[in-house]
């Protein structure tokens, strides 16, 4: 292996956007995320409820629509 090519690898502070922090090593020294484990719906058990970031999910229903009338067989 090559020396000194390889950066600084260190503690770290991962902060949430719900206001959760842990610590971690990595390259950088503070992490910003959007979403992790306390407030994920995968792992917090809240079942279906959707995480829509920045309107995705409404953006995606005013594209493609939703259709309530079952397709008419002629």
């Amino acid at each position: 292996m090559k020396r000194d090519i390889h950066p600084p690898y260190g503690p770290a502070i991962v902060t949430c956007a719900c206001g959760d922090t842990f610590k971690t090593r990595a390259t950088q020294a503070h992490i910003r995320v959007e979403i992790c484990s306390a407030c994920h719906p995968f792992f917090t058990g809240s079942g279906q409820r959707l995480v829509d970031t920045m309107g995705r999910i409404d953006r995606f229903r005013r594209k493609y629509g939703q259709t309530t009338e079952p397709a008419s067989s002629s």
